[in-house]
């Protein structure tokens, strides 16, 4: 307490907490919504050791077909493995601002599953790899090189990503956080039960069909969340809703889509090595889904969200690459997004 002001002997009561931060605790609970969630995740959490690993036999697989497909556990683990900490941070704000219990504590399992969704990740690199990461792993094939380099480029930009969210969560409400978060799980709940339907191995299936179902529950707390609190939206948060729209698509098309060269920091043959690798793995049985497939999911998902904003009056930014009109938004930058998946 050396150098600190001491209060004890001056005063009856101590002084007000200077805010945001964690004290006072409180546990107020308002949302029987969020309540019904939480107590959903902990009756549906699941453990990674407990997906049929026993049935799945790399050696059947060609050094093309492992290095292929796990380049795109790669691309998964770029959004994936960076959600624990994004959602901590999150999850730090919630205490900050002195949400209601039961949204703290929805936050606190999101947080716990995503880090379920980056060990799945871990494990499958490392199964198929026979190494602990893509980037010091020594390629074996030259599909396997090219996906190296992909890798190295994806992780890049992750870190760029991450930089700037750091910075970004503190400027921004949770209003404007809760939409930007219902941006990836409206996508990512589509895609996996996808993938779940279109791979052969039973640990695949499995995984996806788990991960799909987390996503989907939180979706339903960023519902909710928008349901309580966009009636009465800080109209200073509007535009910055929008804008982060249109991030969102850019940010999570690295993983939903093709990353746009011109936000992504990419080489000129990124697109067509990932297309080979995907070739491979598709035809290997591992259900990435085409090109046509990712736009009409890309599509389908916006118009969901579409649909949800719509009803707050906030405007929607035009996403042409999957011919949706609206606000145009030009100044979008890596380091100024807060999407994730």
């Amino acid at each position: 307490m050396a150098g600190k002001e001491r209060y004890a002997g001056k005063m009856e009561l101590p002084p007000e907490t200077e805010q945001p931060n964690v004290y006072p605790l409180t546990w107020v609970s308002e949302t029987q919504k969020m309540e019904e969630i939480f107590k959903a995740s902990t009756k549906e959490y699941w453990d990674p050791d407990s997906l049929p690993w026993d049935t799945f036999d790399v050696e059947s697989y060609s050094w093309e077909e492992r290095e292929s497909i796990a380049y795109w556990w790669t691309i998964l683990s770029v959004f994936d493995a960076s959600a624990p900490p994004v959602f901590a941070e999150a999850l730090i704000k919630c205490y900050e601002v002195h949400e209601e219990d039961p949204v703290r504590r929805c936050f606190f399992s999101v947080m716990r599953d995503e880090q379920n969704h980056e060990i799945v990740c871990g494990k499958f690199i490392t199964k198929l790899l026979g190494h602990t990461d893509p980037l010091t792993y020594e390629p074996k094939t030259e599909i396997g090189k090219k996906c190296k380099k992909n890798a190295q480029w994806l992780y890049f930009n992750g870190g760029r990503y991450w930089t700037g969210y750091k910075k970004a969560v503190p400027k921004y409400s949770l209003a404007v956080l809760f939409s930007s978060f219902l941006m990836g799980e409206i996508a990512s709940s589509t895609i996996f039960h996808q993938m779940a339907n279109g791979c052969n191995e039973p640990v695949f299936q499995e995984a996806f069909r788990n991960i799909g179902k987390d996503e989907g529950r939180h979706m339903a707390i960023c519902m909710s969340l928008m349901e309580r609190d966009y009636p009465k939206l800080d109209l200073e948060d509007v535009p910055t809703i929008t804008k982060q729209i249109r991030a969102g698509y850019l940010f999570l098309s690295g993983i939903l889509f093709e990353p746009p060269e011109d936000f992504w920091d990419i080489p000129s043959d990124f697109i067509a090595n990932q297309r080979e690798a995907e070739e491979i793995a598709r035809n290997a049985g591992f259900g990435i889904p085409t090109y046509d497939e990712k736009k009409e999911n890309w599509r389908t998902a916006i118009l969901n969200l579409k649909g949800v904003l719509d009803k707050y009056n906030i405007p929607f930014p035009a996403i042409p690459e999957v011919g949706i009109t609206g606000e145009e938004i030009s100044d979008i930058d890596m380091e100024d997004i807060i999407p994730v998946f």
